[in-house]
């Protein structure tokens, strides 16, 4: 055996077992059955060497990577591969202009995959833009943040969007039992006996990341002692030591998603909505302030004047948590949200806010009528600026009379709900509509 030979042959051990056994065909590849299951779009893509622009989008460890490296070996073209965090627009240009070439002498195409897409600024997103229009490349990019937030409108507008789902438990014990057993591969090459135990261990640690899961299962191999036989045993105790509890991701994406989810629990349920609010603060790291301001949100677009205390509560909370800090403002907070959670809902402050938007812009110009304009000065009444009418002067301080524009008289913006305290302000308007 040469030198060159005996380096190929060492190679493959000298690699993490992760890359190692990542999946090289489609029938190889655990999970996502949603786009790449048989007779998906994606699958009958890959198959024909027919990939278009894509972008993959999901969690660390779901297989975007290895989906792009399946594509690479059963495409006929060129396929490179760039990373974000390091590549430069110069990268970028080099690939385009090797592209052109390709394409205008050989007839051939060219895949560019862009890893962690996100990391890449709005200006070297641009510089992909004409490529992927005029069909030099095409362009597969990967990444963990939500595309929506971090990929240029254009460059996402001329790809096709595939979201991969988080793997679970499942799917990482299928990748390490396989690891176990691939002899070529993987860890088949050592008597290895792992016990059931700690494999749902790892795999549970693993939160579906079957990446962690199988650096874990390596570390557990190669570093726990041999039996005198000469076998390694994977105990719980192995398992235990070789993974730790999982870091929770708080990207920004994350971070979006939590407070919406807190937001829509205030509206139905208060055991989620205070779960939310204590697992972004003390899991995430985030702003307890951000909950608040959201949280006084809601006190009027989603309670109103329905329970007008629960801004009281809310607005309290947020004075209390800038008095005396966290953790101890917490229970503040909590108080605050359970009150809002529980109180009457109506979205009629929402709805006239929306109305009297739509009536601002369908208005023009809006004129205040003569008697509701200012008569502090000598020679109001010659313009004619009188007849205003004073309601306390009337009975139950009410009077009917015109308050908008002429172009907008008798339209309804504010119509109240029957819900909790509004249901008496409804009973004061239909009184009012009456005496019309």
């Amino acid at each position: 055996m040469d030198l060159f030979s005996y380096q190929e042959a060492e190679t493959p051990r000298a690699r993490l077992l992760a890359d190692r056994m990542r999946p090289e065909t489609l029938d190889d590849y655990i999970g996502q059955e949603h786009i790449i299951g048989e007779g998906k779009l994606l699958r009958r893509a890959i198959e024909g060497d027919q990939v278009s622009s894509i972008l993959l989008y999901g969690p660390p460890g779901c297989g975007k990577t290895t989906l792009a490296n399946i594509i690479s070996k059963r495409t006929a073209g060129e396929f490179v591969k760039l990373n974000a965090v390091d590549a430069s627009v110069k990268d970028v240009r080099e690939v385009i202009e090797s592209a052109r070439t390709n394409k205008l002498m050989y007839g051939k195409k060219t895949i560019l995959f862009l890893d962690e897409v996100h990391r890449f600024n709005t200006s070297r997103q641009d510089a992909l833009l004409p490529a992927v229009e005029q069909g030099i490349i095409i362009f597969i990019g990967a990444t963990t943040e939500n595309p929506f937030h971090h990929v240029n409108g254009a460059l996402l507008s001329r790809s096709t969007l595939f979201q991969l789902e988080p793997l679970n438990e499942k799917h990482a014990l299928e990748a390490m039992k396989r690891a176990i057993a691939d002899k070529s591969r993987g860890l088949g090459f050592m008597t290895l006996h792992a016990e059931e135990e700690a494999l749902d261990h790892i795999a549970s640690m693993a939160g579906g990341d079957i990446r962690r899961a199988l650096n874990a299962l390596e570390l557990a191999a190669v570093t726990t002692p041999s039996e005198p036989d000469g076998s390694v045993r994977i105990t719980m105790e192995v398992a235990q030591e070789s993974i730790r509890k999982p870091t929770v991701r708080a990207d920004m994406s994350t971070q979006y998603d939590v407070l919406s989810a807190f937001h829509k629990s205030i509206r139905g349920s208060s055991d989620a909505a205070l779960f939310w609010f204590l697992y972004a603060v003390e899991k995430l790291g985030m702003d307890p302030m951000t909950f608040l301001r959201r949280l006084i949100v809601a006190c009027s677009e989603d309670i109103g004047l329905a329970n007008p205390q629960a801004m009281v509560q809310a607005v309290t909370a947020m004075d209390a948590y800038h008095k005396i800090g966290w953790p101890e403002a917490k229970y503040n907070i909590t108080q605050a949200i359970l009150f809002a959670v529980e109180s009457p809902k109506s979205d009629a402050a929402a709805v006239a806010i929306g109305k009297a938007m739509a009536a601002i812009e369908g208005a023009g110009r809006a004129e205040v009528p003569l008697h509701l304009r200012d008569t502090h000065y000598k020679g109001a009444q010659q313009l004619g600026h009188e007849g205003y009418k004073y309601p306390h002067d009337y009975p139950g301080h009410y009077v009917n009379q015109q308050y908008l524009p002429d172009n907008l008289h008798g339209i309804t913006i504010y119509k109240a709900t029957e819900q909790g305290m509004e249901g008496k302000i409804r009973q004061n308007q239909e009184l009012r509509q009456r005496k019309k």
